[in-house]
């Protein structure tokens, strides 16, 4: 059973690829948090920051392809229940 699949503008992304790269490095310091033995609430604080950045670059993702299908609906159609589905995944 095939898809409709939409494919997001590479530059419009930049902001998402942005924000994954800080949580990249965000990630990176936790680990070294751990292996330096950390106050366990200093390591939440920083996880808890990464699951927001994560967050945040899922969101801008479904925005993003909301608006291309808004912009131009007929080279990107949308599929209401996908896009429902993929913003209530990060919930």
């Amino acid at each position: 059973m095939g898809r409709d699949v939409m494919e997001l503008d590479a530059d419009e992304m930049q902001a998402v690829v942005k924000r994954l790269k800080r949580a990249q490095g965000q990630i990176g310091g936790i680990i070294k948090m751990i292996e330096d033995g950390r106050e366990c609430q200093d390591i939440v604080t920083q996880m808890a920051a990464v699951s927001k950045a994560l967050d945040r670059a899922g969101f801008a993702t479904i925005s993003l392809g909301l608006r291309q299908c808004v912009s131009d609906p007929e080279h990107n159609p949308m599929d209401v229940a996908a896009m429902e589905r993929l913003f209530l995944s990060l919930a």
